[in-house]
């Protein structure tokens, strides 16, 4: 691991990494909205990568993150529609009962495909279908959450080049979802949120 640290400054970038990134992919369930809410109002305004996050939600229910998160950030918050480009500087979220995924264009798609991990949106869905179309223009990104979904998707990303990074299990309300990812792959950042964050500002400021 090029950063272990339990502290909100950010680590020194992972050497030799050279590619711009185009996007970033976050995931997370119970006790990642919390993460979120020092994450995601840390980004500035002209972000130039995408933002696209996967929280597990209930199904029966709508999802009221746009309405939460976009009066507190400096970039604008939607709701993911079939479709969709896949826009730099702009925050999306996955819907209640749709798996999110990252195609060809690139362009957002939705699908009522099975749950995965008991989850539909799952993380491993997103975090997948980004690595194909990123490579190493990629970061994924895991929260807190109580089961594996996400660990398989951000040793996909790993593989295939792009940065990861993991909320410290000693700071996550429900550490068993950054154990895993730190279980399945060699992640390049351990952090709390406020550190996260300023690591994805510099990784995306850095970019040539």
């Amino acid at each position: 691991m090029s950063a272990l640290a339990s502290t909100p400054a950010a680590p020194p970038a992972r050497p030799g990494r050279r590619a711009p990134v185009d996007a970033v992919v976050v995931g997370g369930s119970a006790g990642a909205l919390e993460a979120l809410q020092t994450l995601l109002p840390a980004l500035p305004a002209g972000y130039a990568a995408a933002v696209v996050v996967v929280v597990h939600m209930q199904r029966q229910r709508p999802s009221l993150l746009t309405e939460v998160f976009a009066p507190r950030c400096a970039l604008p918050v939607r709701e993911a529609q079939h479709g969709a480009p896949v826009e730099a500087g702009a925050i999306v979220f996955a819907p209640p009962d749709y798996h999110l995924l990252i195609d060809a264009g690139p362009r957002l798609c939705l699908s009522v495909d099975a749950p995965l991990h008991f989850s539909r949106p799952a993380i491993d869905v997103l975090f997948e279908s980004a690595a194909d179309q990123f490579g190493e223009r990629l970061i994924g990104v895991l929260l807190s959450g109580a089961n594996a979904d996400g660990a398989a998707g951000l040793a996909t990303i790993g593989r295939l080049g792009g940065l990861t990074m993991v909320q410290s299990p000693a700071s996550a309300q429900a550490p068993t979802m950054p154990q895993a990812g730190l279980a399945a792959w060699g992640v390049d950042y351990v952090l709390p949120p406020a550190g996260l964050a300023a690591a994805l500002v510099q990784q995306v400021q850095r970019a040539p």
